[in-house]
Parts: C-alpha cells; sequence; structure tokens
C-alpha cells in the first residue's frame, strides 16, 4: 500500500503517541567523525528479517520476504514480533524496536533487511540502545519510511546502511545485481540510468534531467521527503554541511513537496549542499489541467537558486528499478551526466 494513501485511510496524521517517549528525552551525541562500515554480506550469511513500521497483514508477505533473501543466497531469521499487529503497526513501539535491538546484538546475524515500509519508524526511534547498534555496525537495508532509521543510525552511529528496495518490492535484475555490487561484492559502484528499451528513435525512459550543470563530491545522505523533513527538530537528523543530498517520495500533491522542501530551505538544510539529487515522486502530479505548478518548475524554483550540480530522474524511489545507494559514503555527483559516483567501497 503506498504510504500516502495509507495516511489517508488510517488518519494517521492525527496519531497520538501514547507509551513512546519524546523524541529529545534521549540524549544528543555528536555524529561520527567518519563512516562506519558494515562488514560485507556473503552467501550463506544469515540475516534479520524486521517489520519495523507497518503491518504486514497477509502471512505470504512474510514468507515472499524471506523467499527473496534466499535468492539471493542468505539465510533469513525472523523478528519475534514481524507477524504483530497492532493497527496499522507491526506491533507496538516497544516490540519493533526490541526486534532491531536483538538483531544488532546477535552476533550470528550479519545483516538487517526491511520486509515492508508504511509508517512507524519514527516512533522507534527513543526505544533503540544506540549504544548496542554502535558497537555491532551490521547491514541496514530499506527505504520509504526506513528513512527514519536511516537518519537515526547515520546521526547517532555513523553506520553506513542501504537506500535499496525492501524484501516485497519486485526485485528486477537490474535492482538486485546493483545491490550485490555494493554490499556484497563491495564494489565502487557509478550509478547512472540504464538505456531505456522502447522502440523509439529516441529514447523517453529513463532520462534524467540536469537543474543546473557540473560537479560536486561529498558525503551522500538523504531518502524519503516526507519521513526526512518529519524528522526536523529532533535528535535524528543528520547534518547536511558539504552533502549531496537525494530525495524521491511518492503519492504527495505537488503542493506538498512545494512545502517540505520550503521547510528544507527555511532550516538551512538546502543552503548547506554541495549537489542534489531528485529521484522519482510516483503518482505526484499536478492534476487535470496543469492548474497548479509542475513538480519541475517546483525543483527549479528551489534548487536552481542553490547554484549547485542537481539533477533529477536517478533511480531512486518508488519505482521496480532502484539504485542501490550507501548512505553516509562519499560520492562524486555529475549533474550533466545524471551519475552519482562512489569514491570508496560502503563495506569492509
Amino acid at each position: 500500500m503506498r504510504r500516502r494513501s495509507f495516511l489517508r485511510r488510517t488518519g494517521a496524521g492525527a496519531l497520538a503517541f501514547g507509551g513512546v517517549a519524546p523524541l529529545g528525552a534521549a540524549a544528543v551525541e555528536a555524529p561520527a567523525a567518519r563512516a562506519v562500515k558494515p562488514r560485507r554480506l556473503r552467501p550463506g550469511d544469515r540475516v534479520g528479517l524486521v517489520a519495523p513500521a507497518s503491518a504486514n497483514f497477509q502471512s505470504l508477505d512474510v514468507e515472499v520476504a524471506q523467499d527473496v533473501v534466499r535468492a539471493f543466497s542468505f539465510e533469513p531469521k525472523l523478528g519475534a514480533h514481524v507477524r504483530d499487529r497492532h493497527g496499522y503497526l507491526a506491533g507496538r513501539d516497544e516490540d519493533r524496536a526490541a526486534d532491531l535491538n536483538a538483531f544488532f546484538g546477535d552476533a550470528s546475524v550479519k545483516g538487517v533487511f526491511a520486509i515492508r515500509g508504511g509508517w512507524g519508524c519514527a516512533r522507534v526511534l527513543p526505544l533503540l540502545d544506540w549504544e548496542l547498534l554502535r558497537r555491532n555496525p551490521k547491514v541496514l537495508v530499506g527505504y520509504s519510511d526506513i528513512t527514519a532509521l536511516h537518519c537515526g543510525l547515520q546521526t547517532r552511529t555513523g553506520l553506513v546502511t542501504f537506500h535499496a528496495p525492501t524484501l516485497l518490492s519486485d526485485w528486477p535484475s537490474f535492482s538486485a545485481d546493483h545491490f550485490r555490487r555494493v554490499v556484497v561484492e563491495g564494489e565502487r559502484v557509478k550509478m547512472a540510468n540504464p538505456p531505456g528499451e522502447e522502440d523509439r528513435l529516441v529514447q523517453r525512459q529513463n532520462r534524467t534531467r540536469t537543474i543546473t550543470p557540473g560537479t560536486a563530491r561529498g558525503r551522500l545522505l538523504g531518502g524519503n521527503l516526507t519521513v526526512l523533513t518529519a524528522l526536523m527538530g529532533s535528535p535524528y537528523l543528520p547534518a547536511f554541511d558539504g552533502a549531496i543530498l537525494f530525495l524521491e517520495d511518492v503519492n504527495e500533491d505537488i503542493y506538498r513537496i512545494d512545502r517540505m522542501l520550503t521547510q528544507l530551505a527555511l532550516a538551512g538544510v538546502l543552503g548547506k549542499l554541495r549537489g542534489f539529487v531528485f529521484g522519482s515522486c510516483h503518482e505526484c502530479e499536478p492534476g487535470e489541467g496543469y492548474g497548479s505548478l509542475t513538480l519541475e518548475e517546483v525543483l527549479d524554483e528551489h534548487v536552481r537558486p542553490l547554484r549547485i550540480p542537481a539533477y533529477e530522474g536517478a533511480m531512486i524511489g518508488h519505482q521496480d528499478l532502484q539504485f542501490t545507494l550507501p548512505i553516509g559514503v562519499e560520492v562524486a555527483l555529475d549533474a550533466s551526466a545524471g551519475t552519482i559516483e562512489m569514491l570508496e567501497p560502503a563495506v569492509t
């Protein structure tokens, strides 16, 4: 289920956080001076399967998730609460947090994969054992709502995590091969959209659009725009000084994208960047007759005045073909060519 339509149906926008500690309750710690890299995954490794956000309403989802892990030649281990349900959440906050804490503390588990996103990761941030997570760096994989975990881990531990499909994503060969190259082979990958396969004289498929030409290098940060902006003012949002920021979203009205980018601008985030990449915003349309601004216009108005290299259309977001983006590593951005190149391996 798409995150935005999910929230509309459940009324989660008016959620009361009963039982969850305030975001400011945990002590704020300075971000790590350098990236902490997890050990690369190897065939036969045991990986933990978690549901840190929305519930798995069907047993088939859990079965499919395990089969995806086996297809990568890993051994799946289910979190104790992946089949729990508390309304739209995959169990109580403390139980979803317990699964994450347990897997990071389990020496036999080499990585942690999110079965799905949805909503709920931000609620578990105050309940995570950050010292335990810091002592046991491991691969963490997921996107969309998992952005909250990526941000929290980057801020509190410096751990490199991976913005990549969740286990219930489609995993076409492009996405699977990209994941293997980054997380298993430890390659320094140059991320470029594949050529389209349309029967056209000039391809439209998979094209990128340069907003501002040029090149830049910096630490790669980002994720889902809605989730990232929801962390503003909390101790779980990374420092963006000199960063390359990537963003994506799904099923949002254009004015909401405008509002969230305005929030990033007013908070000083956009002004600190060295480069900017926008992936996809699936089902984000201006409506019939183009009575609103378009997404292209909104990006141009917010990003062009920054005068930093920027482009849109990267294989990032709620779509079949996805890059595996290592959050926290140094990358080189070429906005004219539409590429992101890793300058260092993301794993040891």
